[in-house]
C-alpha cells in the first residue's frame, strides 16, 4: 500500500487486496445509510441532477435482494461473533433493507479490524437510526471490552419535526483494536460560560478570579494522606487529604510529602480558608491557570457546515473538517496512516493532509474521487500521479470510454470486473485470445468449466472478432465466449455470433455459445453474462494476495490472484 492513495472501487475489494495487516493507526469511517431518501448518499452534479453513476453505485445497496443475501449467508457462514450477531438482526429484523446495510457492513468492518494496528482505533460516524444496531456490530467484531465513547456531536440546529423531538444529532461510535491504544492529552477551550459562572472570587492579594476546590476526599487513609496537618485531622471527619495533582502539577507544586505541598501552598497564598473556625482549607484555582479541559462525549463546539462556509463543496453529508481535527489529533501522531474507506468528498483526507498524517482513501463513485482530486490540488497544490495515487475504476459510459483511450489494460481489466471475470496473468506470456476467464462447476465440484473473454476498447468493431473469439472458444474446450466492447455489434457480429449455437447445461438451461455485451449494457443493466450460475459453484477467483507497499500502479488493484 502506498503512502497517500485515494482508491477508486469497493472497499472491501481495495480492502482485501491493497491494506496490509496492522498497517492502518486510525479509521473513520462514515458509511452512507438511506433510511428515508437518497440524498445523504448523492450529491448533484453542475446543474443540480443526481449523478446517474452514483444512481446506479448507490440505488440498489441497502435492499434485501441476493446479493444482500449472498453477504449476509458468507458472514454467517464464516462463524464467531458476527456470524452470531448477523443471525441475531435476521431474527428481529427478518429480511429487511436494515439487514441489508448490516450484513454489507459486517465484512468490512472485520476487514478494518485486520488493518489496525494494535494501537490503533475506529470511528464509525452514523444516525441514530442505525447507531444501535451497529454498536452491537462492533462490539462482536471488536469485543464489548474495546468499546471506548459513544460521542454525541450536535450536527444542526433545533428544527420543526412532525410529532417527535427534533432530531439534531449524530453518533460517533470509538473502539480501540486493544487496550493499548493511542491517545493523545487532547484539550479544547472553557466555554466563557463556566468560567463566568464558577471561578466568581476574587483573590484580595492577587485580583485574579478564582473558585475554590476541596483537597480532601472520602474515606479514611493510613499514612502520610491521613495525617493532621496544622491541627487539622481529616480522619475526624472521615475524610483524607487529596490534593488535586493536575492543578498542583500546572503551579509547579509537585514536590515533596502530603505536609510539605500543603506548607507550600499555604506560604504561597493559594489556601482559601472558610470563617468557620475549624474548618477545612481549600485550594485556590485561579481562572486563568486553566489550559483547556479534556473534551466530553458531547460535542456541541463544533458547528456544521452551513451553506456560506468556505469549505462547503455541495456535498450533502459533508463533514466539518474540525470535527475530523479533533478525531485525527486525538488518536494519531504526525505521520501515522488514516484510513477513511467511504471518503466521499474527503473530509477525513482533508484533514489528515493539514495534520501531516498520512492518508489512504475509498470510494465507488467517479464524481466523489473527482471532487477530492480538486480539492486537494485547490487546498495543498498537490496533484494526482505526482504527490499521491490515484487507483480504480470507472462506473459510467463516458468514464469508461475516457479510461479505454488512456490505458487500454486499464479499461480491460475493469470491463472484465463488471462480468466476475479474473483477468489472465499478462506476465505469463501471450493472452492468445483470451483476456478473462470466469470458471463455474454444473456437473459437481470436480469438474471446472469456463467461460473466456476478450475485451476491446477500440472504436472499430467487426466480424472477425466474433470468428477469432469462436476459434479461442473451440480451441481452449470453453464452455462459453464472451466479447465485451465499447462499440454496439453491427448486423454481421450479431449474425456469426447466432451461428456458434448454444451450451446446454447439465444443470439445466441453453446458453448462447458466444455472446456480444457492450459496456453501457452492463453499467444500466440491460443486459448480463449468461451462463450457468449455481449457487456456491463459481471458482472464479482465488484468495486475493495482500498489496505490498512497493506495488502502487493502478493495475495492482486487479492483478489476478495467485
Amino acid at each position: 500500500m502506498p503512502d497517500n492513495t485515494l482508491y477508486y472501487g469497493d472497499n472491501l475489494d481495495v480492502l482485501r487486496r491493497h491494506v496490509d495487516p496492522e498497517s492502518v493507526d486510525l479509521v473513520y469511517l462514515d458509511p452512507p445509510f438511506n433510511s428515508n431518501a437518497t440524498y445523504n448518499v448523492l450529491f448533484a452534479e453542475v446543474h443540480g441532477e443526481r449523478a446517474a453513476s452514483q444512481v446506479q453505485a448507490f440505488e440498489d445497496t441497502w435492499t434485501w435482494d441476493e446479493s444482500a443475501a449472498w453477504s449476509y449467508a458468507q458472514t454467517v457462514e464464516a462463524g464467531g461473533k458476527v456470524s452470531d450477531a448477523l443471525q441475531a438482526f435476521h431474527t428481529l429484523l427478518g429480511p429487511s433493507n436494515m439487514l441489508a446495510y448490516l450484513a454489507m457492513m459486517a465484512p468490512r468492518l472485520v476487514e478494518l479490524r485486520r488493518v489496525l494496528k494494535p494501537t490503533g482505533s475506529l470511528y464509525l460516524h452514523c444516525d441514530p437510526t442505525a447507531g444501535h444496531y451497529l454498536k452491537l456490530l462492533l462490539d462482536a467484531v471488536f469485543g464489548p471490552e474495546q468499546f471506548r465513547n459513544e460521542i454525541v456531536w450536535k450536527r444542526t440546529l433545533a428544527h420543526g419535526s412532525a410529532r417527535r423531538y427534533a432530531p439534531v444529532h449524530d453518533l460517533l461510535l470509538f473502539y480501540s483494536k486493544a487496550a493499548g491504544y493511542a491517545w493523545a492529552d487532547l484539550r479544547v477551550p472553557v466555554d466563557e460560560a463556566y468560567i463566568a459562572s464558577h471561578f466568581r472570587k476574587v483573590d484580595p492579594a492577587t485580583g485574579r478570579l478564582f473558585q475554590d476546590v476541596a483537597l480532601t476526599g472520602p474515606g479514611v487513609r493510613s499514612g502520610e494522606s491521613g495525617a493532621p496537618w496544622r491541627g487539622i485531622n481529616p480522619t475526624d471527619k472521615g475524610r483524607h487529604w487529596a490534593l488535586p495533582s493536575a492543578v498542583l502539577e500546572r503551579a509547579g507544586f509537585t514536590i515533596g510529602s502530603t505536609a510539605d505541598k500543603l506548607e507550600a501552598l499555604e506560604q504561597a497564598g493559594r489556601l482559601f480558608w472558610p470563617a468557620k473556625e475549624g474548618g477545612v482549607p481549600r485550594l485556590k484555582w485561579y481562572a486563568d491557570e486553566i489550559q483547556g479541559q479534556a473534551p466530553p462525549d458531547l460535542w456541541t463546539d463544533i458547528p456544521p457546515i452551513n451553506s456560506q462556509a468556505a469549505e462547503r463543496l455541495g456535498y450533502p453529508t459533508q463533514k466539518p473538517e474540525a470535527l475530523l481535527e479533533r478525531i485525527i489529533e486525538a488518536s494519531t501522531d504526525p505521520g501515522d496512516v488514516v484510513l477513511d474507506p467511504f471518503c466521499g468528498c474527503g473530509t477525513a483526507i482533508a484533514a489528515a493532509q493539514t495534520l501531516g498524517r498520512r492518508w489512504v482513501g475509498v470510494d465507488v463513485t467517479q464524481l466523489a474521487v473527482t471532487l477530492i482530486k480538486t480539492r486537494l490540488f485547490d487546498a495543498f497544490k498537490i496533484e494526482a500521479g505526482k504527490d499521491y495515487a490515484v487507483i480504480g475504476e470507472p462506473v459510467s459510459e463516458p468514464d469508461a470510454a475516457a479510461l479505454a483511450a488512456a490505458d487500454p489494460y486499464q479499461f480491460q481489466w475493469w470491463a472484465l470486473g463488471l462480468v466476475g471475470a479474473r483477468p489472465v496473468d499478462q506476465k505469463k506470456g501471450a493472452d492468445k485470445g483470451i483476456d478473462g476467464r470466469r470458471i463455474f462447476h454444473d456437473e459437481g465440484p470436480m469438474k471446472a468449466k469456463q467461460v473466456i473473454f476478450s475485451v476491446k476498447a477500440g472504436q472499430n468493431v467487426g466480424v472477425g472478432m466474433v470468428r477469432d473469439l469462436g476459434h479461442v472458444v473451440q480451441r481452449e474446450g470453453a464452455a462459453i465466449g464472451a466479447l465485451l466492447t465499447m462499440q454496439p455489434p453491427t448486423k454481421p457480429m450479431r449474425e456469426e455470433a447466432a451461428e456458434a449455437g448454444f451450451y446446454d447445461s447439465p444443470y439445466g438451461g441453453r446458453y448462447s455459445r458466444l455472446q456480444i455485451l457492450t459496456v453501457g449494457e452492463l453499467l444500466t443493466g440491460a443486459a448480463r453474462l449468461q451462463f450457468p450460475h449455481v449457487e456456491g459453484m463459481d471458482a472464479t477467483f482465488k484468495q486475493a494476495p495482500k498489496a505490498t507497499p512497493d506495488a502502487p500502479d493502478a493495475a495492482s488493484l486487479f492483478d489476478e490472484a495467485e
